[in-house]
């Protein structure tokens, strides 16, 4: 009809560009729908802890190699002093500190049969845990 011939690998590739073409356009009209999701979703894993504290709260997420936490405040609003620290045991702590509204982390570190500890605090107030996850 057109004049040319669609060989296999020209079906093969035209079927892939649909597909990111697809994929593309799906993304830009759900974007700002699908990352709605509370902070808990942004650590992967099962929660395993949360230390409550004045004005927040220190969450930990355990997979089976990792731990990941967050520090999230209790009534999100204006800019302050947030920080987060997680450390594995016989490692160097991860650190997560600034002027945040919601949340400080998160943070995510190895720890495939290690203990963690945490620390997390909002404006000056905040929690710690001892070696805990083991």
């Amino acid at each position: 009809m057109f004049g040319f011939k669609v060989t296999k690998h020209g079906r093969r590739l035209l079927g892939h560009a649909l597909a990111v073409l697809l994929t593309t356009t799906t993304l830009t009209l759900a974007g700002p729908a699908v990352a709605t999701a509370d902070a808990a979703s942004l650590c992967v894993g099962r929660p395993s802890k949360t230390v409550t504290f004045p004005g927040g709260e220190l969450r930990l997420y355990r997979s089976r190699q990792y731990v990941c936490a967050t520090t999230v405040a209790t009534h999100p609003g204006a800019r302050r002093a947030m920080s987060l620290s997680l450390q594995p045991r016989g490692g160097r702590p991860a650190v997560d500190s600034g002027r945040y509204t919601r949340q400080a982390g998160p943070i995510t570190v190895h720890a495939l049969n290690r203990c963690v500890r945490a620390s997390g605090s909002i404006a000056g107030r905040g929690t710690s845990t001892g070696w805990v996850l083991c």
